[in-house]
């Protein structure tokens, strides 16, 4: 995977985030920046645009950011995976392991996704792949969409911890912008 767009020299490491030895990359200072966070969102949309889906799914919270912007340009509907008990509706729930904990991923059992359709999903970062992994896992069995109709779209990579690896060994789509 290369780095697309130069857009690392946005992205700040914080030490010992969120416990002593995990490098977090914060995305916030990607987001505060003017011509970086455009630049992302620029790259997303074409590379969703290339794959013709017909929604984006984005995974809480910080995918949000980066989901949005993508559902308005390619005029899709934006669809909200949350951590349990987010959703005001009857939901599909799908847990996983984190790099430093556990936890479970909800979507809303009424939302508008067909057995055929070809789904984005968006997060910031892609970690040990559990999130990702789970929420995929969630429109395959749930909602009938064919592995190969999903395409996971990722902001930054951690590839030391093989969560894209992970991904795509599932059988999964993937593009990341930038890997550290």
């Amino acid at each position: 995977m290369n780095d697309r767009l130069d857009i690392k020299k946005y992205i700040r490491t914080v030490e010992d985030f969120p416990i002593p030895g995990i490098r977090f990359r914060d995305i916030t200072s990607l987001a505060e920046s003017p011509v970086g966070f455009a630049k992302a969102c620029k790259e997303l949309i074409e590379l969703a645009e290339a794959f013709n889906p017909v929604s984006v799914v984005s995974i809480e919270s910080r995918g949000f950011i980066f989901a949005g912007p993508l559902a308005v340009n390619l005029s899709i509907p934006f669809i909200l995976a949350r951590k349990p008990g987010k959703l005001p509706n009857d939901s599909y729930s799908k847990s996983f392991d984190l790099e430093y904990g556990s936890t479970s991923i909800e979507i809303q059992k009424n939302t508008f996704i067909s057995n055929n359709d070809r789904v984005v999903i968006v997060d910031d970062l892609i970690a040990t792949g559990g999130t990702a992994i789970a929420c995929c896992e969630i429109l395959v069995e749930n909602f009938g969409i064919e592995k190969s109709n999903i395409l996971f779209l990722g902001v930054i990579d951690l590839p030391d911890l093989g969560g894209s690896q992970r991904i795509k060994d599932a059988g999964h789509n993937i593009e990341v912008l930038v890997s550290y």
